[in-house]
């Protein structure tokens, strides 16, 4: 995975408690590291740093061994004289439920972990090995999987086969178990939105604070009602009598960030004198949902529905009075689940050798976005090697739409009664082809190149002032009806069997739906055939025929994204900001770096990559070496690594062009990684001037890209995509790209002879295993709704590697403003030595300019503990050395937060202070000439240090030495690290000069938001690179249709000289005389071996 999220929102845990026992594990295991000498070898760890991360390595291998120790030795408790018993008891152990003991209990688990797949080999040698130990009731091969597909079937996710409208066999697993697993488990239900939340303070951080949700759904698809607790259900549409006794009619349910419910409604006017009320629609006032007391059940039952005006029924409102949910719900709440669906093809091997699979996943969109980024959430639905993703998908949809007619009735873990859900489908993230094909659009290589709008046309429309102008920004939105209208169009041309005005629809729209194209060739066949068998026939009879049998079929002849109530295809598919930010932009701006640089010039770029500072990048160790050896084929991590630093190294390496682009592209990609929006006006301003910076700079270097790389052109409907749905990083596909990994290990495993059922099966069994681990309930058709034993539960919350192995991360709880003490070094036996103590005389902070103001009386008597890190407030772990923003420790005036670099963290002995020293810098009034950001100075050049509490420490940020002002060259030399010690091979590296200017880099994606927060907008807020767009981009085409001319013209003329050489190779020929008579080919038709497309649907 590329993509470090922020800390702060990687929280997910299973039980609690498990924290004390962690550490009393690791503990013993230190201990046990040092009487049996683990790091006694000849490779001494060189610092405390290291020592920490070999432990950790070595914690977590400990771990893993432990998990399956507790198999292979742990069970010897059960083991007893008696001759070992090839078949497992069945006798119901609860505490073990569903398994019928441990030992199947944990059988069933390991062999279900995703990233350590077991083979059934290595099953059997297990076993046999527990046998061996004497282990009762060890189950053969066979009982062992005939219990775990009992397991599956009665508490897991089915597995649907079924076959496609083209006749392509495959499986799926039914998304309606995967979105109730989260419903039913007590883990994951505290975290589902029911409704759209009104966001705290205008804070946009989740799809469910964006427009869609909040008024671009039809509030139909919404959740419908809400429960009061008190035995009243309020459903939309319906009137309800407020405390005052005014009645209203809901409109939309609402929640806020605490969960208290609220409702968008209309109010009911009375006329005295008619005696008649009116709903007056056209006026939405918010309410809080608790001052409703009375439901349209109660006002029916009390006569005080009132008698409607003429102007409410002719609205048609009593029409829909009462809800038709309400008769749907029978009596349980009834809510609205959202999935994200992914589709993209995918190799099934892990070596080179392509096996190409196209897989769907899914998220529950219900859930917040640090849910939705761990493994745990992502859940497979279906993959084919023949059938296409639109392909599978219409089986999908048909299980989605059954949801709106037969809601999914499921257990409540959070208020224990019982609910139903509909299901809808929020968005389809995905790479640009795998969402053209969802969009049933032509693909970036057409005339109209973009699924979201019109923009586009011929290549000389493209090249036109016009044209190329249109290219900069969104044309004409599509959507999901225009989009089917196009592909009906396309399907009444193909039953009059005219191909080629099939061709001109798809080029003139930009719409070829690759579903529907296989019944459009189709139609075509047939329309020619009968035109063959009966000439005697017209055109249109043929041709309404043919519509006919494609009315009666439209569910299997059109895509089913483009029919799917609440989603719009083309508004739907967001653009992503892997494939197409990183994977795109950026890749084009790196190759246009690097391509040109000489030997030299890539070694000293690569000696300035290695010098950089990356603390506050949140990102993977910089290795220059590697990404110079092979910078034509980096990944997205790589590459979002460079787009944060590459403006500080390359200043002097490329043109002023390429210069200004990786200026401009490394201000816009840092807007984009966003994790909250706090003024949605001033963000999106920023959002578009810097995108248009990009295209406006990208245009002046090779402005036949902006006509030919959509990508480019893609970049000016983000600003759509974050009003619909927020920030870009809660839209981004990488969490399904890393889900691929568990997807490979199934297909590895599976027999390849039904791949897309086996994979489904393997896969249903881990989202059992992981619904029975984290203690959720199901329905059993004897005991009710029930659950794991207490035993199951137990020991999850006990083993924190098995939560991690099933998709929890470890994390450890961060208290802002605690800290980590340094490690405890070690003598040479390997034995803890005392942790040094400093007195308060020996410390920095004797230096600082407040120090008399922390300098209590008993100071003189404390002594100090040097801290590794301190806790920000934003959970940043910030280490000696850090730049951070904090809280200014003067407290006799009002000022704004300080920025400094940590010199010292201190922790008394006794554990009642926390003091961080500071080393001060202001932030200058401008920008740094050359870099275009905020700089950090010295206060009068001179160094001032500052002691500030460590609960004011508000969060980090990274900041680069300014070498080009410095000079900053390779003139230091050490040796290369080789196998963990220093070789006899010296490299040079740069050594900063002693300059004490920094400049603050704007371009991190670490906690932009809050840096820019903090900072004044005139040091942050893009500028405008053209003023003048429109002369601007006039000026560029008229360059791009002369050089583009000339292009055609050399093109013309090489092939002219091709065509004349061949000519006069043929002429030789026929001179030589060598031609004889051909053989005779076989009419090998198909015309009687095609199923008909009649017998093929029914």
């Amino acid at each position: 995975m590329w993509a470090n999220w922020d800390p702060s929102e990687n929280a997910f845990e299973i039980g609690e408690g498990f924290d004390k026992d962690a550490a009393e594990k690791r503990k013993l295991f230190e201990r046990k590291l040092n009487e049996y000498g683990i790091w006694e070898g000849e490779e001494e760890p060189t610092s405390n740093d290291d020592i920490l991360d070999i432990l950790d390595q070595a914690w977590d291998e400990s771990e893993q061994d432990e998990l399956l120790s507790e198999v292979l030795q742990g069970l010897a408790r059960e083991r007893d004289e008696a001759e070992v018993d090839h078949e497992p008891t069945h006798e119901h152990h609860s505490a073990w439920h569903p398994y019928p003991s441990k030992l199947i209990f944990l059988l069933g688990t390991i062999d279900n972990l995703p990233r350590l797949r077991i083979s059934s080999a290595l099953m059997k040698a297990i076993l046999w090995l527990l046998e061996e130990l004497g282990v009762r009731n060890v189950p053969l091969f066979t009982a062992l999987k005939k219990i775990q597909k009992d397991v599956r079937e009665t508490v897991g996710v089915p597995t649907i086969h079924c076959k496609s409208s083209k006749g392509n066999a495959f499986s799926f697993n039914d998304p309606r178990a995967l979105i109730a697993n989260d419903w039913s488990n007590p883990l994951v239900r505290p975290e589902i939105r029911r409704y759209p939340i009104i966001p705290m303070n205008g804070v946009i951080s989740e799809v469910w604070h964006a427009e869609k949700w909040r008024h671009d759904l039809e509030r139909h698809v919404l959740s419908p009602m809400y429960d009061d607790k008190k035995g009243r259900h309020y459903f939309i549409d319906e009137p309800a009598a407020l405390n005052n006794g005014n009645l209203v009619v809901p409109v939309r349910w609402l929640e806020d960030e605490r969960g208290d419910a609220w409702a968008d409604v209309w109010e009911v006017r009375r006329d005295e004198v008619e005696n008649t009320s009116t709903i007056i629609d056209n006026e939405v006032t918010l309410i809080k949902a608790r001052w409703l007391c009375k439901n349209m059940l109660d006002l029916v039952h009390e006569g005080a529905v009132p008698r409607w005006s003429t102007e409410t029924i002719s609205n048609g409102h009593p029409n829909r009075m009462p809800n038709p949910d309400r008769a749907l719900a029978d009596g349980d709440p009834i809510y609205t689940s959202f999935m994200d669906v992914f589709g993209d093809d995918v190799s099934g091997n892990k070596s080179k050798s392509w096996n190409k699979h196209w897989n769907i996943y899914m998220t529950h969109r219900n859930l917040p976005r640090k849910l939705l980024n761990q493994q745990f959430h992502t859940h497979f639905v279906s993959t084919s090697t023949t059938a296409s993703v639109p392909e599978q998908f219409q089986a999908i949809k048909k299980i989605i739409e059954s949801t709106h007619r037969d809601p999914v009735r499921v257990y409540d873990a959070s208020s224990g009664d019982q609910i139903k859900f509909k299901i809808y489908c929020n968005c389809a993230p995905g790479d640009n082809p795998s969402q053209s094909e969802t969009s049933g659009h032509i693909g970036g290589n057409g005339n109209h190149p973009c699924r979201k709008c019109y923009v586009g046309g011929t290549t000389k429309e493209k090249e036109s002032d016009a044209g190329f102008h249109q290219m900069f920004y969104p044309g004409e939105a599509r959507t999901s009806e225009k989009n089917l209208q196009h592909v009906e169009a396309q399907v009444w041309a193909a039953c009059l069997g005219i191909a080629e005005r099939v061709k001109e629809l798809q080029t003139s729209t930009g719409i070829k739906d690759a579903f529907t194209q296989h019944w459009i060739e189709e139609l075509l066949d047939r329309a020619r055939d009968l035109k063959k068998q009966y000439p005697q026939r017209t055109s249109a009879d043929i041709q309404m025929e043919l519509m006919n049998w494609v009315d009666g079929n439209k569910d299997n002849v059109y895509n089913s994204f483009l029919t799917l109530e609440g989603f719009d295809p083309a508004r739907d598919t967001p653009v992503e900001i892997l494939h197409t930010i990183l994977l795109g932009v950026v890749k084009y701006l790196w190759h246009g770096t690097h391509t040109s640089w000489t030997q030299t010039t890539k070694e000293v770029y690569a000696k300035r990559l290695q010098a950089t500072n990356t603390m506050g990048l949140s990102i993977h160790a910089i290795r220059s070496s590697y990404i110079m050896q092979y910078a034509n084929s980096l990944i997205g991590r790589q590459l979002k690594t460079l787009v944060q630093v590459n403006v500080f190294h390359v200043y002097d390496l490329v043109d002023g062009l390429q210069f200004l682009l990786t200026k401009a592209l490394g201000e816009f990609v840092a807007l984009l990684w966003f994790t909250e929006i706090r003024n949605r006006d001033e963000y999106l301003q920023d959002v578009t001037t810097a995108a248009a910076n990009v295209l406006d700079i990208a245009a002046l270097i090779d402005p036949s890209k902006i006509v030919m790389k959509i990508k480019y052109h893609l970049l000016s409907h983000i600003k759509e995509d974050i009003v619909r749905f927020g920030p870009m990083v809660g839209i981004a596909s990488e969490v399904f790209e890393g889900f691929n990994a568990i997807f490979r290990y199934c297909s590895i495993l599976s027999n390849h002879l039904a791949p897309s059922r086996d994979i489904a099966h393997q896969l249903s069994e881990q989202e059992t295993v992981k619904h029975i681990l984290s203690g959720g309930w199901w329905a059993d058709e004897k005991m009710g709704w029930t659950r794991p034993g207490s035993s199951v539960q137990g020991f999850v919350k006990r083993n924190p590697v098995l939560q991690a192995l099933i998709g929890w991360p470890r994390i450890e709880k961060l208290v802002p403003g605690s800290i980590r003490l340094e490690p405890v070094a070690r003598n040479e036996n390997r034995a803890k030595q005392p942790r040094p103590r400093v007195p308060w005389t020996e410390t920095l902070a004797i230096t600082a300019i407040n120090h008399l103001e922390n300098t209590h009386q008993d100071d003189s008597k404390l002594s100090w503990y040097r801290g590794k890190y301190v806790v920000a407030r934003s959970e940043d772990q910030c280490k000696v050395g850090a730049w951070v923003y904090s809280d200014s420790p003067f407290t006799n005036m009002a000022c704004a937060p300080i920025a400094g670099r940590i010199i010292e963290i201190l922790q008394d002995t006794t554990s009642r202070r926390f003091l961080v020293v500071l080393d001060m810098f202001q932030v200058a009034s401008t920008r740094h000439k050359t870099f275009g950001m905020p700089m950090l100075l010295r206060r009068l050049n001179e160094k001032i240090v500052a002691i500030v509490p460590a609960t004011n420490i508000l969060f980090e940020f990274n900041a680069q030495h300014d070498c080009q002002k410095a000079r900053c060259s390779s003139t230091g030399r050490r040796a290369i690290i080789q196998e963990r010690v220093a070789s006899n091979i010296f490299e040079q590296f740069i050594e900063h000069q002693p300059l004490e200017e920094y400049i603050i880099n704007t371009h991190a994606f670490h906690n932009a938001h809050l840096i820019r927060a903090v900072l004044p907008r005139a040091l942050t807020a893009p500028i405008p690179f053209c003023i003048d767009q429109q002369t601007h981009h006039t000026q560029i085409a008229a360059n791009l249709r002369g050089t583009q001319d000339e292009k055609r013209a050399a093109t013309a003329k090489k092939a002219a000289e091709r065509r004349q050489k061949a000519a006069g190779g043929n002429k030789r020929k026929r001179r030589q005389g060598d031609e004889g008579p051909s053989e005779p080919v076989d009419d090998v038709g198909n015309e009687g071996d095609r199923e008909d497309i009649y017998d093929r649907i029914s």
